[in-house]
């Protein structure tokens, strides 16, 4: 059976049964953990649960080898007896006396006592019941797997209150919701029920411990965020009233809600949920979204400053701007769509950021054109009218003392733009310096950690539980540790993670899983990163005396992949391929920085085949099933059907099975007898042949393609993958095949064909390797748009490589930002980086549009640069500490700090050198061209050299 799983079948609520008597064992616990499960899955939005750890009730029929020889039976005669015997089945039904009467045939088997009164056969002419020939006994099933709960060192914190020193049986529930429902409300429901249960279903020493709320996790980070939106909303409101005043604060104020009450629509009809990123996207769109209505909200107080107040007053002075308004608020439109079309795993997690706040801006626009100049006629009626004019002011001043040298002396105009351009080159040189690196997604920090732990094959289980008690040992001394869990045989409730690296399916004993839980992350100073890089050398240790292989598999940022590096081995030939699989394992081995290697080969495993001889089979009338059938009931045992129990909650099994001390050995497997259709017995060694052999080795595919894979992980200072696969990219070069040609290798796509070997770079490496292209080709499409709309609206096409120069300069601000916080280079910054594009273009139209009006009044091209300059310093300054402020509540998250850092050192750095750069490159272009107003006369406008 083929079953799909998707993030919903998650498990968003564990929790963990477990007590410090030890008369509540496994077996206990688990009867306990089925009746509560009976109850939570009564709830609506409940899609699954299960059971993870103690033992099944089990009717256990063990057969007495000896007594089956001297009654000459086997035990696949009583799987066929018990099987009949445990039957019932509708008979039809017939009338009489006008009623109906339905009749059913049989019974099933409801006690041990009647399952031990089977008759299995006849011997000598007397009925031989099962209770003749085999032991049978109600109770826990033969353990096949462990699960332990231990405490940590800060166990108090989380209110577990235990003086249990050693690590303690346990069950775990898991619950998964259904898709669509909220995880907050299915959490908090369930939570609810166990609480009610406690002292009914739930004996008072049992311990019921929430060792995974994702509900609470995602309402405290939906909370945070609700809370950081509201901060920058305010404190984007603040700033205005700061800078303008308090009434056009209220304008400012009406317009923030009523543009994200209308984005929220459009997140709704395109059936996104309110989750971090799309409350991200909402934080990151305060920014820029109030933009529109600075400028307008300025110009139409300037105006009434300099005119008359009145409604025509407004109106002309929204028409100044209007047009410049709408060509920026396209810009930045065309700057934030084109990402929404990134392939791969990461589009879907980034699109609602683009869609968000693409709609943010149209919104903005239509409440800016609309709701913002009728409220400020109404709110800045009161506006003192200014008797002094712009030339006369403060800010021109200052700005010609600044721009008039540069503006008539040539060589200082050049030696500035150099030095602009020479601050650019110095900046990007952090990238190939390493001061500044790129990663696909910083680290998380999360209040959990797994380690998976593979033995060598053929260890016991015993063995394994053996290392995970030790390893249990030095977690109860990590100070940040509340408690963890163990389970040894047997898959952890898997994550996100986990969903991607098919841990569920992981079972045998030679695996083991352990899930640790930390305190929550306002009560511990290091991040879960940071505690990983510092738990992994400890047990490593522990794990290399075992000579187990583990992996510290922390929960990613953004989605999940097979591990952060991946090497894929293609080619023709399997054994040649785990060859090529083992070299490059010797590089991950050796390149500094690179942890947790691992490979999927598994490990010679002896196995032994017994061969039916088919001749000696038949002659005896027997087969090959009866003999192969009857040696694994002897050696693995078989469910043979249900014992029927009404309040029992889960199935309990008839199992057949022979005893332990009987199935250790092969000379008593060997000497299992089978009954033949003559009543004969023939021992099973009369009719096999051992053959000694190696277990078959799983075969992986991808895309339908043999595949080897070789994992590892990256600590150490360089966290990015990034630079440990360049570096292994030039080792690998070098190898030589012995086919005579180098392994080459792929970093998108699989090979094309398999006739030759070659390998493909997978993990983060392929997320990051494919977002940074896609929004690479996303920012080469945002240039075009918005070089083609300033095209479209200036006539002109010189005019907008000017006003775009500014562009790259933002760079200024964003690679020494991430230097500073020593932030990862992200995909998020990539994202603030191409979203500032259209903001700093933004404020190069208001200015240049500035520029011309002024000069076609006034004729003078370096007077209307500094005018322009002057007059627009405001708006320009305001929108970009908008960016500031509105992005600051983001700088401490670690997946979005790199946009916050990107939005608001770009913001900053750009903003400066645009109010320098544009006008200086302006004038440098256009010094000599004759301005619209002399054009009729053929006259030059009037500058100075």
């Amino acid at each position: 059976m083929i079953k799909q799983r998707s993030i919903d079948d998650v498990p968003i609520l564990t929790l963990t049964l477990w007590s410090d008597s030890d008369r509540n064992s496994g077996y206990e616990l688990r009867r306990i953990g089925a009746e509560v499960c009976d109850e939570i899955k009564k709830d609506q939005d409940v899609s699954e649960f299960s059971l993870i750890g103690g033992q099944k009730r089990q009717l256990r029929i063990t057969v007495d080898p000896a007594r089956l020889k001297a009654y000459h039976m086997s035990a696949f005669q009583i799987t066929g007896a018990l099987q009949k015997a445990n039957f019932l089945l509708p008979s039809g039904s017939f009338p009489t006396g006008n009623r109906e009467y339905h009749v059913e045939t049989g019974a099933f088997l409801k006690s041990s006592e009647e399952v031990g009164n089977v008759v299995i056969g006849l011997f000598n002419g007397s009925p031989v019941t099962l209770r003749d020939v085999a032991l049978i006994a109600d109770g826990p099933e033969e353990p096949t797997h462990y699960v332990f709960m231990g405490l940590g060192a800060a166990a108090k914190t989380k209110g577990i209150q235990s003086t249990a020193m050693d690590p303690r049986e346990a069950v775990t529930i898991t619950i998964a919701k259904k898709k669509g429902a909220n995880a907050s409300v299915v959490a908090r429901e369930a939570l609810a029920k166990v609480e009610a249960l406690k002292g009914k279903l739930i004996p008072s020493d049992v311990h019921v411990t929430v060792t995974r709320n994702y509900g609470d996790t995602a309402k405290e980070k939906s909370d945070e965020l609700l809370e950081h939106m509201l901060l920058a909303t305010i404190a984007v409101i603040f700033l205005i009233a700061l800078t303008l005043g308090w009434r056009e604060a209220i304008v400012v104020a009406v317009a923030v809600p009523v543009t994200l009450a209308l984005t929220l629509l459009i997140n709704y009809l395109y059936g996104y949920t309110l989750n971090r990123v799309t409350l991200f996207a909402l934080i990151f769109s305060i920014g820029i979204l109030v933009d529109d209505a600075i400028v307008v909200v300025e110009n139409i107080h300037r105006h009434f400053k300099l005119h008359k107040i009145e409604p025509l007053t407004a109106v002309l002075a929204v028409a100044e701007v209007g047009n410049p308004t709408i060509l920026a608020t396209l810009a930045v439109i065309a700057a934030l769509l084109p990402m929404a079309f990134v392939s791969g795993l990461m589009g879907p997690y980034m699109r609602p950021i683009p869609v968000g706040a693409s709609a943010a801006m149209i919104f903005s626009l239509l409440v800016a054109f609309i709701v913002s100049p009728w409220l400020s006629f109404i709110v800045l009626k009161n506006v003192k009218k200014s008797t002094v004019s712009e030339e006369s002011g403060r800010m021109f001043r200052i700005y010609e003392r600044i721009m008039r040298p540069l503006l008539e002396n040539r060589f200082k105009r050049m030696l500035a733009l150099g030095s602009v351009l020479l601050l650019l080159l110095l900046v990007v040189t952090l990238i190939p310096l390493k001061m500044v690196t790129v990663k696909m997604l910083p680290f998380d920090n999360k209040s959990e950690l797994q380690v998976i732990i593979d033995m060598p094959e053929g260890r016991t289980l015993e063995e394994t539980a053996a290392l995970t008690r030790e390893m249990g040992e030095y977690l109860r001394t990590v100070p940040e540790v509340t408690d963890f869990q163990t389970y040894v045989g047997t898959a952890a409730p898997y994550n996100f993670n986990g969903l991607v690296r098919h841990y569920f399916m992981r079972s045998g004993s030679t695996v083991a899983d352990l899930q640790i839980n930390f305190v929550a992350k306002g009560e511990r100073k290091d991040q879960s990163h940071d505690i990983a890089k510092r738990l992994r050398p400890p047990l490593k240790k522990i794990s290399d005396r075992y000579g187990a292989r583990i992996k510290v598999a922390e929960i990613p940022p953004g989605p999940p992949v097979l591990s952060t590096l991946v090497a894929e081995i293609y080619g023709p030939e399997a054994n040649r391929r785990i060859e090529i699989a083992r070299q490059i394992k010797q590089v991950f081995t050796e390149t500094d920085g690179v942890v947790d290697v691992d490979w999927y080969v598994e490990e010679e495993r002896p196995k032994i085949h017994f061969a039916v001889d088919q001749d000696r089979t038949a002659r005896a009338g027997l087969n090959t099933e009866s003999v192969a059938q009857s040696l694994r009931i002897a050696l693995n045992g078989a469910s043979i059907g249900l014992l029927h129990l009404e309040r029992e909650k889960e199935p309990v099994e008839l199992f057949l099975r022979m005893p332990l001390e009987k199935r250790a050995d092969i000379d008593s497997l060997k000497s299992i007898g089978i009954p033949t259709p003559s009543g004969a017995m023939i021992p099973l060694s009369a009719l096999v042949k051992r053959q000694d052999g190696m277990e078959e080795k799983t075969i992986y595919r991808k895309n339908l393609k043999n595949v080897t894979y070789v994992l590892g992980d990256v600590a150490g200072t360089e966290e990015s993958p990034v630079y440990a696969i360049l570096k292994m990219k030039k080792t690998i070069e070098q190898m030589r095949l012995p086919e005579g040609y180098a392994l080459k290798q792929y970093s998108t796509v699989q090979p094309w064909m398999e006739d030759t070997y070659a390998m493909k770079w997978d993990g983060e490496w392929h997320i990051t390797y494919e977002v940074f292209r896609d929004l690479g080709l996303a920012f080469a499409a945002v240039l075009i748009l918005i070089y083609v709309l300033i095209v479209a609206w200036f006539r002109n096409f010189i005019t907008p490589l000017i006003i775009m120069a500014p562009i790259p300069l933002t760079l200024v601000g964003i690679l020494p930002g991430h230097w500073l916080f020593g932030a990862f280079f992200t995909a998020t910054s990539m994202i603030g980086f191409i979203a500032l594009a259209g903001i700093i273009v933004r404020n190069s139209i208001l200015l240049v549009d500035f520029v011309e009006m002024e000069w076609r009044e006034k004729g003078h091209l370096a007077n209307a640069l500094i005018m322009a300059g002057a007059v627009r310093f405001r708006p320009i300054v305001l929108t970009a500490a908008a960016v500031v402020v509105g992005s600051f509540v983001m700088l401490f998250d670690p997946i979005f700090q790199g946009l916050a850092i990107a939005m608001m050192f770009g913001a900053v750095g750009a903003t400066v050198l645009t109010l320098i750069a544009v006008p200086l490159l302006y004038f440098e272009f256009f010094r000599k061209k004759p301005c619209q107003t002399a054009e009729q006369t053929g006259d030059v406008c009037k500058v100075k050299e």
